[in-house]
């Protein structure tokens, strides 16, 4: 996991390198500092602080002074480290992040339907936010303290070792029981933060639903309800937060009472107290050395507490963000890619379909059908009935579980899959648009189109006259998701946009129900006339609306029931009969 989440180091492997040396720079000048101060100034302070012992001891300030300045010098050593150290470490991880967040938005956009199946929005987009804000946090630690933090607290150990090797071993004693401390609380900790992120998903969910559809919960008084659904999402994650940080806060504690009960230690043998396996005998100095240098080891103890803290807080993100990355498409791609879709034909070959292989029912069923480009075709039948699930499998946005579906005469797994799907065009049930323009949302389309095949498209999907009553026409802002344009205008621009693409196949899932019977006939008008070479797919409710196709499909549960022209079923097909007067309110004679 550790080894496919640091390939998004990348460019900022110089500064993850430097940074942990520059650390180490930093360490060892903090321990050098009390070195000093022990070796060379504190025993001429100790002479001076009892003349009568050393009557004719004269101070050597030639020493003290440069002792001093060797000591101010590595100080300011050290502030350099450390600022340096800084810099770095927020370089290398927030370029990490940078990193980490492209990768995994790059790896989900080459998945599958079926790949997107596997995580909801509202977890995809913790995971890219605050899962990549976790792992950036305890990187820029790791990099910074995880090196520092050990430098620091084994050579301050060596240190206590060479003043007094005896009182050493109480350090490392402590050391021993700080390191359990640390494992128990690590693994205490992992669980509740794992179940914590996943009820971040939740509350994600919760903030994504009732944002989106802000006007459905106005319009059905169901704001308290979704405060409630709030409340009790944040509370979920309230809980497991606490749970976890109740965990580590612990370990600070605990650090604190073994160094200071360590300090106390040294203080019973420092004056003179013998403890049985030590006998008193430190002098003043050796004793402030011990002190000190019992202080850095408490520092370095606590920097490695705290990665710790962060490697816990991150390690569920980390496995999620993994989760990511790793997820493979089910979609192959070709080993010899076909770049070039010849015609707008469409063959089914005795093609089943699920859309997992654990799932026991098959959605669809023993398909067989044949399209000629430049044919429009008609698809009926109940919901549930495999309507959208046959034509996603034509812009292979799904492969068959068994058989073959074929586009220009070419298995769709054989073709370039940017290829296939650039002249397969899709308006589908529910009609996505982006912030920005109309002109720029028509774009993606075809980005080089002109701005007289813009409006014709428009024209085309009967767009064009309400795109001109707008404020700034072709210019005017959408909003974010199209929110400034009703349900049928959005519709049309979404015809519009597909129709840039010069499609050979160009399906319309259910996309024209939001506009009335008269635009949808004049938008069938249209592409029979200026699409004439186009294979046209429509999936319908209304039977005016494929009533006039070259052929009709009737689908129930998954399999074809019928296939031909409208006066044909309505004399043979009882499913497209009952739908046909159920609409008109009659019965046929």
């Amino acid at each position: 996991m550790l080894k496919t989440l640091l390939k998004s180091v990348r460019e900022y492997k110089v500064p993850s390198i430097l940074c942990p040396i520059i650390m180490i720079g930093e360490a060892v000048m903090e321990i050098i500092i009390p070195f000093l101060m022990l070796k060379f100034i504190l025993p001429e302070l100790e002479c001076l602080s009892d003349p009568s012992e050393y009557p004719d001891y004269e101070i050597n300030m030639t020493k003290v002074i440069w002792t001093s300045i060797g000591m101010v010098a590595c100080a300011l050593f050290a502030l350099l480290c450390g600022f340096a150290g800084g810099k770095l470490a927020a370089k290398a991880s927030c370029g990490f992040a940078h990193n980490l967040r492209e990768d995994m938005y790059n790896n989900l956009q080459t998945y599958s339907f079926a790949n997107i199946d596997n995580f909801s929005t509202s977890s995809l987009i913790t995971r890219i936010t605050t899962d990549v804000t976790n792992v950036q946090n305890a990187y820029q630690m790791c990099i910074r303290m995880l090196v520092r933090a050990p430098v620091l607290f084994i050579s301050s150990i060596i240190m206590t070792c060479v003043i007094e090797p005896k009182m050493a071993g109480i350090f490392v004693c402590a050391a021993i029981v700080l390191g359990i401390i640390v494992s128990i609380c690590m693994v205490k900790v992992t669980k509740p933060f794992r179940i914590m992120f996943r009820r971040y998903d939740d509350l994600n969910r919760v903030v994504q639903e009732d944002l989106t559809g802000i006007r459905v919960v106005k319009s059905y008084v169901r704001e308290e309800e979704e405060i409630k659904k709030m409340k009790h999402a944040t509370e979920e994650v309230y809980t497991y937060s606490v749970k976890a940080e109740k965990i580590l806060a612990i370990m600070n504690p605990f650090v604190t009472l073994i160094m200071y009960i360590s300090n106390i230690f040294i203080l019973l043998v420092g004056s003179n107290m013998s403890l049985g396996f030590i006998d008193g005998n430190v002098s003043a100095s050796q004793l402030q050395g011990l002190i000190t240098y019992s202080v850095q080891i408490l520092t370095g103890v606590m920097m490695a507490a705290m990665c710790l803290n962060f490697i816990s807080l991150s390690k569920g993100s980390m496995e999620r963000i993994y989760a990511v990355l790793t997820e493979k498409t089910t979609l192959p791609k070709a080993t010899n890619p076909v770049y070039e879709v010849a015609t707008g034909d469409i063959e089914f070959d005795n093609v089943d379909f699920v859309y997992s292989q654990k799932a026991d029912v098959k959605v669809l069923k023993n398909i067989n059908l044949s399209i000629k480009a430049g044919e429009t075709v008609g698809v009926i039948g109940a919901t549930g009935s495999g309507k959208s699930s046959l034509v996603s499998l034509i812009p292979r946005l799904y492969d068959a579980a068994e058989g073959t579906v074929k586009v220009g005469g070419v298995d769709v797994r054989e073709y370039n899959l940017d290829a296939l799907r650039s002249k397969v065009a899709m308006v589908l049930q529910k009609n996505v648009l982006f912030s920005g323009t109309v002109k720029e949302n028509l774009l993606w389309g075809d980005e080089n189109a002109t701005d007289e095949e813009i409006q014709e498209a428009c024209r085309e999907a009967c767009a064009d006259e309400f795109i001109q009553q707008l404020p700034g026409g072709y210019d005017y802002d959408l909003g974010q998701g199209g929110v400034n344009v009703s349900g049928g205008q959005k519709q049309r621009l979404c015809i519009a946009r597909a129709l840039l693409k010069k499609p050979k196949v160009i399906i319309f899932d259910d996309s024209t129900s939001a506009v009335d019977t008269k635009t949808d006939a004049q938008i069938r008008d249209a592409l029979r006339k200026h699409a004439p070479e186009t294979t046209k797919i429509i999936i319908a409710q209304r039977i005016s609306s494929v009533q006039d196709a070259d052929k009709i499909i009737v689908l129930d549960e998954g399999e074809i029931t019928g296939i031909g022209k409208h006066d044909e079923l309505l004399a043979s097909n009882e499913i497209y009969r009952e739908v046909y007067e159920s609409q008109t309110g009659g019965t046929l004679a």
